[in-house]
């Protein structure tokens, strides 16, 4: 290697990210999630996806569905946040997924799109240190939950133009006025609408969006106490 060559390599290692560990597929209760970690992870989220929730992950870390998901094709981009993720599939008690993760960060937010916030919901019940909405079924979240008072730190994301009927705009207002000073929203706007109101190539799926989104919810993560 010339000294040419060597000053090249030595310059772009030094911007190189830090370095990760692989994906891997990991079990928790008989189903498996796929493992995403930064060298030292600031902050932890537990990414549920929305339509039916299964993503057929196999012991080998590859799967057969949802990989258009919001949540699911994004899942890696929070390493460059220092945030580790855990995406679990349907059969993934999300309680136990947050006791996983905090063996991993101290801070573990449970994130979930679509259908798959009703999962998240459910999951409150673990303590999280967080709770992330996007595109979310909020009427329906509200009614699980029961009361505000059980919300931990909450971010709703919700573009201004989902057209999907379970998700629309004008159900945030009621939400956050329920939330009260526990909810924050953020909106977004723009992107690509392809197709079905309610599936991910729309706005409801943040098409055209995934940077804008994964700033917010890795940012929201690591801000809660």
């Amino acid at each position: 290697m010339s000294i040419r060559q060597a000053v090249s390599v030595a310059f772009f290692a030094a911007f190189l990210p830090t370095v990760v560990a692989a994906e891997e597929a990991v079990q928790i209760g008989g189903a498996y999630a796929l493992l995403n970690k930064p060298a030292s992870p600031q902050a932890a989220v537990i990414l549920i996806p929305g339509g039916d929730g299964r993503m057929e992950i196999r012991p080998d870390g590859s799967f057969g569905s949802l990989r258009g998901n919001q949540l699911v094709r994004t899942r890696q981009a929070y390493l460059g946040y220092g945030v580790a993720t855990l995406t679990i599939d349907l059969g993934v008690n999300v309680g136990a997924a947050v006791e996983y993760m905090r063996k991993i960060a101290p801070k573990v937010t449970i994130v979930g799109t679509s259908r798959g916030t009703l999962r998240a919901a459910n999951g409150l019940s673990a303590h999280p240190s967080g709770l992330v909405l996007t595109a979310a079924f909020l009427p329906d979240v509200r009614a699980r939950v029961g009361s505000a008072s059980a919300l931990p730190p909450t971010l709703v994301v919700q573009h201004r133009k989902d057209s999907c009927r379970h998700t629309l705009p004008g159900n945030v207002e009621p939400f956050q006025a329920w939330g009260g000073s526990k909810v924050k929203v953020t909106w977004m706007d723009g992107g690509v609408n392809v197709g079905d109101p309610c599936e991910a190539k729309a706005y409801h799926g943040f098409n055209g969006l995934d940077g804008q989104v994964v700033s917010a919810v890795a940012g929201f993560a690591k801000s809660v106490k």
